[in-house]
């Protein structure tokens, strides 16, 4: 608790494009075997620094098989929430779930990043007792408390019961209990965020532990079993009050950025693959006469290849489908980041209109059968993956794991966890950094990265810009 609210707290958008630069990324280790823990990595990012590009300080959990996925601060610009917030916590802990075991850890960031250290873990037994769900995957900081996705329900597959939201206490981190009171049809999950003084909240759907654990079901994808819906909630209510079907062949409808601007009342959601075509595909949805509406605004096509170049699980189709894996959008709302991980592209458009998405950049590492190598000469395995946005949008960093055995599938040479980062142009435009490129230990694959006093993918605002 401090006397004066914490400085990396906003009240809108533009003041936190307008705050200092990020010294520090935090990004998540996973050990793909589980033949050695997971770990987080901290990263000097501070251009100039003798340690830049590098890693100044791991810590290492003490259990085994834990699968570090996503993860979140304990507090961010949505505590000065004028009803309900928390304006004199602090941006301090970060929350990593383990979302194969359904572990919790806390980790304390200060006195400073670089002595970032093991502040409590949440076993995975209490999730289940006061929840009844598991595999616990995003992290949202509200204004009342932390919030928790989760991939499973109960029983040891996670198929006992649907998945949802939880809620742990920002300060104690106590799991405190289920958030929904009316879930309506939701019956599978993934991502979720809001629009705060709106008071609502759009979730997206992936698989269950079955159809993701051991890897890509291809018979299910086929029959078009996995997720493919958007659904909308009273967030004050917790109430789901409609969902939208993107349409069964619009398969793993899955990462979710509403505006940040309040105002805005619209946000985008990436598709992973269509099962007609192998097309990625970007949505625009938005809240108009009082009911949310949705429509497929930009579509990536799939780059043909031949048989032998291709991984067992793609040679029948003759082709590289993008596969969106993930999507970030610029805190001015101007430029939207899509990680194509199999074509091994980073694509941004500008969406200064929403529902007309215009491609302003583009840049290759990896992929498939491109296999694009970096700037500076090294191997890049994978494809752009989890993307991060720094503040002030000038600065797209990103990592190239999508989860253990989909990465085995997909890449079956291995994806040896990397780094990378590109720097972005005034008007647009994407360039890759060639003295910006992160190796991790070897056995490490790397997932997840957050930005030292925030980013554009974990901070809310109550407040419009002006």
């Amino acid at each position: 608790m401090t006397m004066r609210p914490d400085p990396t707290f906003h009240a809108s958008p533009k003041l936190a494009m307008e705050a200092p630069a990020e010294n520090f990324a935090y990004t998540l280790l996973l050990s793909p075997d589980f033949s050695k823990p997971d770990a987080l990595a901290v990263i000097d990012v501070k251009p100039g620094s003798p340690t830049y590009s590098q890693i100044v300080h791991t810590v290492t959990m003490p259990n085994k098989g834990d699968e570090f996925h996503h993860f979140g601060w304990n507090a961010c610009s949505s505590a000065l929430s004028p009803l309900t917030g928390h304006a004199f916590i602090e941006r301090r802990y970060l929350i990593i779930p383990g979302l194969r075991s359904s572990r919790i850890y806390i980790i304390d960031t200060k006195p400073d990043p670089t002595q970032a250290k093991i502040h409590k873990i949440i076993e995975p037994e209490e999730v289940f007792r006061k929840t009844g769900y598991s595999r616990p995957h995003t992290i949202h900081c509200g204004p009342d408390g932390v919030y928790v996705s989760t991939l499973g329900g109960g029983g040891k597959d996670g198929t006992n019961g649907p998945p949802g939201v939880f809620i742990m206490d920002c300060e104690t981190f106590e799991v405190l209990g289920r958030w929904e009171i009316d879930r309506g049809p939701q019956t599978l999950h993934y991502d979720f965020w809001w629009n705060l003084p709106r008071d609502y909240m759009v979730s997206s759907e992936w698989a269950l532990p079955p159809q993701f654990e051991n890897g890509i079901v291809p018979e299910d994808l086929l029959a078009n079993k996995y997720g493919h819906r958007l659904h909308f909630w009273d967030l004050r209510a917790r109430r789901n009050v409609q969902t939208i079907d993107l349409g069964a062949n619009h398969q793993m409808a899955l990462e979710v950025r509403p505006a940040h601007d309040p105002v805005r009342e619209y946000g985008f959601a990436g598709v992973v693959v269509d099962t007609t075509n192998l097309e990625g595909s970007i949505w625009t949805w938005w809240r108009e006469g009082g009911k949310f509406h949705a429509e497929k605004t930009a579509t990536i096509p799939p780059e043909p290849a031949d048989k032998e170049k291709l991984p067992p699980l793609l040679q029948g189709f003759g082709a590289v489908p993008p596969l969106v894996t993930d999507i970030d959008l610029s805190m001015d709302d101007r430029f939207l980041y899509v990680s194509c991980w199999g074509t091994g592209e980073m694509r941004q458009y500008d969406v200064s209109d929403p529902r007309k998405p215009k491609l302003a950049g583009s840049v290759h590492t990896g992929g498939i059968v491109r296999r694009a190598p970096h700037p500076s000469g090294k191997t890049y395995a994978g494809g752009p993956q989890m993307v991060e946005i720094s503040r002030d949008g000038r600065r797209v960093y990103w990592t190239n794991s999508l989860y253990s055995t989909w990465d085995d599938q997909f890449y079956p040479d291995g994806v040896p966890g990397v780094e990378v980062m590109a720097n972005v142009g005034r008007n647009g435009g994407l360039e890759l950094d060639k003295d910006y490129f992160v190796s991790f230990p070897d056995g490490y694959r790397a997932h997840q990265i957050r930005l030292e006093g925030g980013d554009c993918s974990t901070d809310s605002f109550c407040y419009p810009s002006v």
